[in-house]
């Protein structure tokens, strides 16, 4: 039994290494820029009012377009900021899956860059999503706080896809690359359907993020509004007065044909589909400031149209290792697979005797998920408690107490109340049930990672105990159950030479310990080895026992007295 422990441990480090071989990110290679600190200047009304004229004037601006209104721009900001200053930036890289892990990074990652003085945060992005309750966090983090501290833009490097988008639109400013997309922001359920009055709940609270973007930085809001929900028509319309492009909604169409060029409006977005836009279409629409090519393009298109000098380098700031690590143990495929381990190792742990290898296999794998749900802020206290008590009394009913009882049960009771509490993010003062439609959604991703590990586990239980006995060189990896027979005679678990049919034992058969019980441990029953637990003191080996009781593969012994021999 001691390879299948090496098998197993195996197993999971093969597992776990091709897992994070897939899932682990990639940066890409970034300019450096960078320069001293300098307070902020550009805060409140004053900052604002500079805002409201490039937002209402740059609705499709591309790099370096429009010289006039840039000129223009720099001559008044030049007059409020000295010119033999620089601003200093950081680039704080935001790439895979949107979850708590990254929101807490953003957050350690901005105060770093704000206590050395930067002004302007630009946020590297480059993601397809992940959970609506993190992008929403993410999202208000950057409107309610970060915003007012610093100005906020999003750098896309690759896509905004789903809670990539929440958080970009979140920004003061978007920037794309060539070539980049952004938009596709439907709300899904994994390994479900969103369907009727649940689809309409989480569209609405999706909605209304991206409507308070919007309004906060000054993007077209029917154009957020059709990256969430499919119905919506937006028609691009152009204002006779000012000249200018507004879109609106097909059941908002202004009527006005004095106010606004009706006969030559243009249809966006349909009914029938979802918005995503390239790099191009968004700085025509007014979603993106600029299409550069790299960061340099960036800070240079900031750079003159806020008529700041950057500093020569910028701060970089990436995840760091830990971060990285805690987010991938967290994510549903890893997950799935340390539940599927950790309950592998017990299954082969109680076909065993003593304590070995698939014992701790299943040990660190409990540690793993308990740790890392800890630090990603998903398990508090309480519940971790209550996982550690349910394991104990398990410990209790396996080595201390024959049968299965009390001890037993409410073991498997403190055990299934402390996962599902982690799947929730909750005080410990409050029942770990979810809220709101964020909450259900990152409970809904718990609770499949949790199902795939235990589906898993009973598949991979299944091949072992059906096919690894049928091979000679693998017999010895598990346990041979024994063939049940009528009377006194009883199925056992136990390991029989691979040439034998059936092994049999009975209630007052006589055998020797093989290896020490303490209180478990293997005992020889003429040709079997039989798997057995010591009534009550530790035995050592070659003592003489008796069979007193058998509850199913439990197999309870005596030391036999001399004077019985």
């Amino acid at each position: 039994m001691r390879k299948s422990g090496y098998i197993l441990v195996f197993l999971a480090i093969s597992v776990l290494f091709a897992s994070f071989s897939f899932g682990k990110l990639s940066h890409e290679d970034i300019p450096a820029f960078a320069g001293t600190s300098l307070p902020l200047r550009r805060q409140g009304a004053q900052r604002e009012k500079l805002y409201k004229e490039k937002t209402s004037s740059l609705g499709a601006f591309v790099a370096k377009a429009e010289p006039d209104l840039t000129t223009r721009r720099a001559g008044a900001l030049s007059q409020q900021v000295p010119e033999s200053n620089d601003v200093k930036a950081a680039v704080i890289v935001c790439k895979g899956l949107i979850d708590n892990g990254l929101y807490k990074s953003i957050q350690r990652r901005t105060q770093m860059a704000l206590d050395e003085g930067a002004e302007y945060l630009i946020y590297e992005i480059g993601t397809y999503g992940g959970l609506l309750k993190s992008g929403d966090d993410i999202a208000k983090y950057f409107i309610l706080d970060v915003g007012k501290r610093a100005h906020t833009v999003a750098y896309i490097t690759t896509e905004a896809i789903s809670a990539g988008a929440m958080i970009s639109v979140s920004c003061q400013d978007i920037i794309m690359l060539e070539n980049t997309t952004i938009g596709d922001c439907a709300p899904i359920m994994l390994g479900g359907k969103l369907e009727g009055v649940e689809r309409e709940k989480t569209e609405s609270f999706t909605r209304a993020a991206f409507d308070r973007a919007a309004e906060a930085n000054g993007y077209p809001r029917a154009l957020l509004r059709a990256m969430v929900t499919m119905r919506i028509e937006v028609y691009r319309v152009k204002n006779a007065k000012t000249g200018e492009y507004e879109f609106f909604e097909g059941l908002r169409l202004p009527e006005d044909a004095n106010e606004y060029d009706l006969e030559n409006k243009k249809l966006v977005v349909t009914g029938e589909e979802l918005l995503t836009l390239t790099a191009t279409d968004a700085v025509e629409y007014g979603i993106a400031r600029a299409q550069v090519r790299d960061l340099a393009g960036a800070l240079e298109f900031l750079a003159e149209r806020d008529g700041v000098t950057f500093a020569s380098e910028t701060m970089l700031l990436e995840t760091s290792w830990s971060e990285e690590m805690v987010r991938w143990l967290n994510s549903p495929a890893v997950m799935a697979v340390l539940v599927m381990l950790a309950l592998l190792g017990v299954y082969i742990e109680f076909n065993t005797p003593g304590v070995g290898l698939p014992g701790l296999v299943a040990v660190i794998c409990f540690t793993i998920i308990i740790s890392s749900k800890y630090l990603h802020g998903m398990a508090n206290w309480v519940e971790v408690a209550l996982f550690v008590i349910g394991i104990l009394l398990l410990m209790v009913e396996i080595f201390v107490l024959p049968g299965f009882g009390i001890a037993g049960f409410a073991g498997i009771l403190c055990i299934l109340a402390g996962l599902f509490g982690m799947l929730v993010k909750n005080p410990p003062d409050k029942l770990p049930w979810p809220q709101d439609v964020p909450a259900w959604n990152d409970f809904t991703w718990g609770v499949a990672g949790l199902a795939s590990g235990f589906f898993g586990f009973v598949v991979l239980a299944w091949f072992l105990t059906k096919y690894l006995p049928k091979f000679q060189f693998l017999s010895g990896l598990i346990l041979l159950p024994t063939a049940a027979k009528k009377g006194s005679e009883f199925e056992v678990s136990m390991t029989a030479p691979v040439e034998s049919k059936t092994a049999i034992v009975n209630i007052g058969d006589i055998g020797e310990v093989v290896s020490i019980l303490r209180p478990t441990g293997k005992a020889k029953f003429g040709d079997a080895m039989v798997d057995v637990v010591a009534e009550a003191d530790f035995l050592d080996k070659g003592t003489k026992i008796e069979i007193i009781e058998i509850h199913g593969n439990r197999v309870v012994v005596k030391a036999r007295e001399k004077d019985e021999d």
